[in-house]
């Protein structure tokens, strides 16, 4: 089989390396296609390409039709944080011929091996709040809108190619329609008298862009143990705050705050989009705004976006009152389950999940190549 590989260039690559899965997936139950519009600013406005390079490439058949895609990002604020010199490739995607996946990775490590690169590594993005992990588990499950999926013959061939794992993410059911018991409301009680704690309103926020400020500083303070983690720019923090905030749902979110106003843990769910996205196949006009809009009111399930706790916040059971708060919000609306996002299986934090009713439902993995 012929293949050629072309660098993606012009503004009608882009959109052919935007469109590709949607041609690939088409069949599938499983896929949740993201919308082209957020996917073209993420691959040409973003914040992180004012210190990340990035480059795309396609590969073609001896017809002209596309058979894969890949990114490579070569982020060098991530390698001067982890100490190491490492490639990160993603948006890495291709029809079932081992030999399309083999010269797409091949064409990444060259380029790799150009910036002095001795890694290769993903699927990854710019940093830890993008789309990241190959699935391994749970092929027959549909993935929240951030996360992504993948055939089973990814993984395959991506050993066949050399790599090995990096680190696991793992991805968990939980029932979410069975209350809180009444215990847990008495020692959250106790938490927040003993520490001094406030649980934060956000319907009464005045100013936004101050609490978002505050929020990734948490942020960037509780993950930075974190597998591939780099602490978000204040670029990065604007684009993420004006995008997120303004969608929090009250009931959806929780964020406790510190004796000194500095936030001492968070929580941030919101409804499950998955199905509305599958309906919008990547647009959001002339329908696709419809029916996200009306999942977004209406719905039974939720995705655990984001939990943490500051450094110092850390082991001291002040993530239970996000879990007390949305407990018995989930209950009283009838919510039947809720889909966590991926956590590092490395996250000690994780075992906080051990109090519910859950099952295994995803595991995806970051896999790594000396090049």
């Amino acid at each position: 089989m012929n293949i050629e590989v072309k660098e993606v260039l012009s503004p009608s690559d882009i959109k052919r390396f935007i469109k590709f899965p949607h041609k690939l997936y088409k069949e599938s139950k499983q896929y949740v296609p993201v919308l082209d519009l957020d996917e073209k600013s993420v691959l040409t406005k973003s914040p992180s390409l004012e210190y990340c390079k990035l480059r795309m490439w396609m590969t073609y058949n001896s017809k002209g039709e596309t058979t894969g895609r890949i990114a490579a990002i070569y982020n060098p604020r991530s390698n001067e944080y982890h100490n190491e010199k490492r490639l990160r490739f993603g948006w890495f995607d291709f029809i079932e011929d081992f030999e399309v996946a083999k010269k797409l990775i091949e064409t990444a490590e060259a380029w790799g091996r150009e910036l002095g690169m001795e890694q290769l590594h993903g699927p990854l993005s710019f940093n830890t709040w993008g789309r990241q992990g190959m699935l391994i588990e749970g092929f027959e499950n549909m993935p929240p809108v951030n996360c992504l999926y993948n055939f089973p013959y990814y993984p395959q061939f991506l050993e066949k190619l050399g790599f090995g794992k990096q680190v696991d993410w793992i991805q968990i059911k939980i029932k979410a329609d069975v209350g809180v018991d009444p215990r847990l409301h008495r020692i959250n009680d106790l938490l927040i008298e003993k520490h001094k704690l406030q649980v934060l309103d956000i319907k009464k926020i005045k100013n936004r862009d101050e609490l978002v400020q505050r929020f990734f500083k948490s942020y960037n303070e509780s993950f930075r143990k974190i597998d591939n983690f780099v602490p978000l720019t204040d670029a990065e923090v604007k684009q993420i705050g004006d995008e997120y905030f303004p969608k929090l749902r009250p009931e959806l979110t929780s964020i406790v705050l510190a004796p000194d106003g500095e936030i001492a843990a968070f929580g941030i769910c919101f409804p499950s989009l998955s199905k509305a996205f599958r309906k919008a196949k990547g647009k959001l006009f002339p329908f696709g705004i419809f029916h996200i809009l009306r999942a977004f009111k209406k719905y039974d399930s939720i995705d655990f976006m984001l939990i943490g706790a500051a450094p110092e916040w850390q082991h001291k059971g002040v993530t239970s009152i996000f879990h007390t708060h949305l407990g018995a919000n989930l209950k009283e609306r009838g919510i039947s389950f809720g889909i966590t996002n991926p956590q590092a299986e490395t996250n000690s934090a994780f075992k906080v999940w051990e109090r519910y009713e859950f099952e295994p439902y995803m595991r995806r993995r970051c896999y790594i190549k000396n090049i």
